[in-house]
């Protein structure tokens, strides 16, 4: 199993990164052990000074899947949740700069925070989705997923030239504005169409 991230697909959260929206998705992986499964909480590394968060939709692979046209797109995921992609921001910053890959500071243990996921028949058309971040109760981050500069079909036939899909693989669709830091004593919980799936501490 893979994870696959789109970066700078909320063109307003480009501009508030000091960062450029792409014609193309934007894609990096992380390993499966960037996982954070069941609410657990999040333990703030001590190798950098500040940790993001960055709410977004992720869609489950259902399918094996080659080269797939648009069109056919959305036969390629049964399911949805949200994810936090934690980031390293003052390192993302650094690299940026360098011209240097962003793994490190993205793809660390732990990075992923990922929620259960819901049946897309019980949900709104994607088109429709809405999800919202709360730190310690208030609100940061709110958006549609009508928002994304690439949708999450467009997505799937992009990656899917380079990387094989395969049944279990998470796609992160991006952060909307509203990205912060977090900090030890945090506590974050995320809505998905009213449905609350993150609920966790930040330690």
């Amino acid at each position: 199993m893979k994870i696959i991230c789109v970066g700078l697909n909320y063109p307003r959260h480009a501009d508030e990164i000091g960062m450029k929206a792409e014609s193309a998705p934007v894609v990096f992986l992380k390993p499966d052990t960037a996982l954070l499964r069941d609410n657990m909480p999040f333990y703030v590394p001590d190798w950098a000074s500040r940790f993001d968060f960055e709410t977004e939709l992720v869609f489950r692979i259902s399918r094996l899947g080659r080269h797939i046209e648009e069109r056919f797109a959305s036969r390629y995921y049964d399911s949805v949740g949200l994810g936090i992609d934690f980031t390293a921001r003052d390192l993302q910053h650094e690299l940026a700069s360098k011209g240097q890959p962003w793994e490190i500071c993205k793809a660390f243990d732990y990075s992923a925070a990922v929620s259960k996921l819901m049946p897309l028949t019980d949900l709104p058309p994607v088109k429709d989705m809405t999800f919202s971040l709360k730190v310690n109760g208030e609100e940061r981050q709110k958006a549609s997923a009508s928002e994304m500069l690439h949708s999450i079909d467009s997505i799937i036939s992009y990656v899917s030239r380079f990387f094989s899909l395969r049944i279990g693989d998470l796609i992160f669709t991006g952060t909307p504005t509203g990205v912060g830091p977090v900090k030890e004593g945090d506590r974050l919980e995320a809505e998905l169409c009213g449905h609350k799936l993150l609920d966790f501490d930040i330690k």
